[in-house]
């Protein structure tokens, strides 16, 4: 239904685009200490309601997850332990909790972990509200609301989450707020992640909070061309995932956690700075090089006619490496043979000056 897709896209953009302040301030992984302790919320509000559909799970998973924001800050304040481990603590003592109170005390009550922490997306159109006489999901109708707060939060402190995220420092010396943009913004997170774990699950959760923005951070440095750019690939990812899901009949989360890490992985390999852009840099340097420093040695008086076998074995170069090699400079005329030796041409003297001139090297 088009309306999983709708969903699929609001919960994306909604997480995505405060995903980009959690990658650059080294937070990303919050949003998984969140996911594990909602649990807590919502087994304390059902001891309370004892109803399994009662909102006030929801509003418990909520508060708790802002408690594990804020218990992780306080945790990393003190400067004993670094934030990784603040929030591995954190979050695994606060699930160890829930998970004792289920099994003490609530043994015999269905609390579906599967939708809690995993979660379908293909069931949100079910709980549905009417707006304004249309019937619409209610996921979509708060993950939207969330997405406008959202919006209007980034645009408003714009300047402030900039100058907070690149330089925490300078913006408390400048007089900014560091610590209300800070938990403002860990507020709006923690009240994002819960409404979009029970309408998508927490696995894709955290991929929309994370992937489209460490995707985007590898393609541009710009803040604003950043956030452009997370808002894309979110919403790229989200409409691959859910139409290869529905082809062949995939779970929708799984798939469209699958699609984002392809995405992220043909950015990381194939960009200008990828992993293999940069190998096949660093090869036509290193070979750049090596014709290079074939060409100074030939400018040497001493050394202004070669032969293959000391040019081979100067460089200790192996027969393929040197015929890559001479080729190269044969075809672009920065060398020419004459019978058995090697000389550089009018432009490989030309090259050599000015190399020479351009590092100071003696002549």
């Amino acid at each position: 239904m088009i309306e999983v897709l709708f969903v699929l896209i609001v919960t994306a953009l909604a997480a995505s685009l405060l995903g980009v302040f959690l990658v650059l301030r080294g937070m990303a992984m919050v949003t998984d200490a969140i996911s594990h302790t909602i649990l807590l919320g919502i087994v304390i509000a059902f001891f309370i309601t004892n109803d399994i559909r009662s909102p006030w799970l929801i509003i418990g998973a909520s508060l708790v997850g802002l408690a594990t924001v804020y218990i992780i800050e306080l945790v990393s304040k003190t400067e004993l332990i670094r934030q990784d481990a603040a929030i591995g603590f954190v979050f695994t003592a606060l699930f160890a909790i829930a998970i004792m109170l289920v099994s003490k005390y609530a043994g015999n009550v269905h609390l579906d972990m599967d939708v809690v922490l995993m979660g379908e997306v293909i069931f949100a159109p079910f709980n549905r509200i009417d707006i304004l006489g249309f019937s619409i999901p209610n996921a979509l109708w708060q993950l939207s609301i969330i997405l406008l707060i959202n919006i209007i939060f980034v645009t408003l402190f714009y300047k402030e989450l900039k100058v907070t995220s690149f330089d925490p420092k300078f913006a408390y010396i400048a007089g900014f707020s560091v610590a209300f943009i800070h938990y403002a913004l860990m507020t709006l997170v923690s009240v994002t992640a819960v409404a979009a774990f029970d309408a998508v699950g927490s696995i894709l959760v955290i991929n929309f909070f994370v992937a489209p923005a460490l995707t985007a951070y590898l393609m541009v440095k710009r803040l604003g061309a950043m956030i452009g750019l997370t808002l894309v690939f979110a919403v790229l990812n989200s409409v691959a995932g859910y139409c290869i899901s529905f082809y062949f009949d995939l779970s929708v989360a799984g798939t469209t956690a699958f699609v984002a890490l392809i995405t992220f992985m043909i950015v990381f390999l194939f960009n200008s700075k990828g992993f293999i852009s940069s190998r096949i840099q660093k090869m036509q340097q290193k070979k750049a090089f090596s014709r290079a420093m074939i060409l100074m040695l030939m400018s040497e008086q001493s050394h202004q006619s070669l032969t293959r076998e000391e040019i081979m074995s100067h460089f200790n170069l192996s027969t393929r490496q040197f015929n890559r090699h001479i080729d190269h400079l044969l075809i672009n005329e920065y060398m020419e043979k004459d019978e058995e030796r090697y000389m550089l041409t009018r432009r490989g003297e030309e090259f050599t000056h000015y190399t020479r001139l351009k590092y100071e090297l003696p002549a």
